[in-house]
């Protein structure tokens, strides 16, 4: 790496957005009929002339996809042994929602537990799992464990308030309708409580609601 050159300014200036994440799978009808169960969007299952067959999902609300086949990119990707990819998250702002949704799927999720330390417990052969969400249901502390049919394995996340600088306020955008009912039901309740402060109904509400959840989103003091 040149001097000076932390690799920061690049990545800044330069848009990259992840969208496809390749996981090894045994039987490809299997796992696409898995996660067609589980409500995903079917995107492309393609037949070359090669051979190969490409199939791709993308979780509902999600800007990240996942791929899968037979024969593609060559022997360094295929030669994967299937259920070796660990640690995909799905972020989910209800976790106790998300994980009752896995199971009317059919999927063998685990409980929601949160870690007794830290946060290696989400991974597998980690200690301290402890049931039940995190206790003072803090952002990024509850999780809930699945496998696909390969052992592919895959982490809830409860994630209600990103950590400072991880959003951009001029990109705010939300994964789903319950996503975007959640914080228009706390940006109700804030404003609210605005009201109350200012002793009169505010005409502007439109305007403040906008405002308290693009901040809330990004991070940022939030409008009093």
């Amino acid at each position: 790496m040149p001097e000076g050159n932390s690799g920061g300014a690049g990545s800044a200036g330069v848009g990259m957005k992840l969208e496809v994440v390749v996981i090894p799978v045994s039987d490809v009808d299997r796992a696409k009929e898995f996660y067609a169960r589980l409500g995903w969007r079917l995107d492309a299952d393609v037949v070359s002339g090669t051979g190969s067959r490409l199939i791709q999902f993308t979780p509902a609300g999600s800007g990240c996809s996942i791929q899968f086949g037979a024969n593609l990119y060559g022997a360094t990707v295929t030669s994967a042994a299937p259920g070796s990819v660990q640690g995909l998250y799905l972020i989910v702002s209800d976790i106790e929602a998300a994980r009752d949704e896995l199971i009317a799927h059919g999927v063998d999720a685990s409980q929601v537990f949160h870690c007794a330390i830290g946060y290696a417990c989400r991974f597998p052969g980690n200690d301290g799992r402890v049931s039940g969400p995190q206790p003072e249901r803090g952002s990024y502390g509850s999780f809930v464990s699945f496998r696909d049919p390969d052992g592919n394995g895959w982490l809830l996340q409860e994630v209600t308030t990103r950590l400072p600088g991880r959003v951009d306020p001029a990109a705010t955008s939300f994964g789903s309708t319950s996503d975007l009912a959640s914080a228009l039901r706390r940006a109700a309740a804030a404003h609210g409580q605005h009201e109350k402060r200012i002793g009169h109904a505010d005409p502007n509400w439109p305007d403040w609601y906008a405002d308290y959840m693009v901040r809330e989103q990004s991070c940022q003091e939030l409008p009093q």
